[in-house]
């Protein structure tokens, strides 16, 4: 009966160590978040049954409609609840990008060389689309870029310099990141 001391120290010493492991993991960790403020029913009206989750802010009125969201970008003036946060970031080389889908529908978070449109064209405000976006969901570039409502992403192994990422579906969700 001498082994349940045993193992409870094991178990002590274990539970200690867990979180200098996760401090130590979490400084080459930079987040970045994806938002969004699709309105749940003019969205799953238009594009099917549960494309936009926007379940948070949609009942307290930050919702923007379908309708509208295509309305503000055709007038160059796009909507600002669609955006990566932060914009831009300094971040050391070896430091993993995790980005977070806080929005109610889908974004990519693509590399570009140079931002440009997406592949919707009606959203792109007369830009041309990023070569990076030609082709939407059937490049796997994009598709491998691509992060669900709810679900996130992880870009490691950036070299110095400075990096592009967009969503090739809102192309106004950017960010610049450089690396030391």
């Amino acid at each position: 009966m001498r082994v349940y001391p045993t193992l409870l120290a094991l178990a002590m010493t274990i539970a200690a160590a867990a979180p200098a492991m996760a401090q130590t993991n979490s400084s080459n960790i930079a987040e970045v978040v994806a938002l969004d403020e699709c309105d749940p029913v003019t969205f799953n009206t238009v594009l099917g049954p549960d494309f936009c989750r926007n379940v948070s802010l949609a009942p307290l009125g930050f919702a923007t409609t379908f309708n509208d969201l295509f309305a503000k970008a055709a007038a160059g003036t796009p909507d600002p609840g669609w955006d990566f946060e932060p914009d831009q970031m300094s971040i050391k080389k070896g430091t993993v990008l995790s980005v977070a889908n806080e929005g109610g529908e889908e974004h990519t978070f693509t590399e570009v060389a140079n931002f440009g449109g997406g592949f919707i064209t009606d959203l792109n405000h007369g830009q041309s689309t990023a070569p990076e976006c030609v082709g939407g969901f059937s490049t796997v570039k994009v598709a491998r870029s691509r992060v669900l409502s709810g679900s996130h992403l992880e870009v490691a192994g950036l070299s110095k310099g400075k990096h592009f990422f967009q969503c090739c579906i809102h192309p106004w969700m950017r960010i610049e990141v450089d690396v030391k």
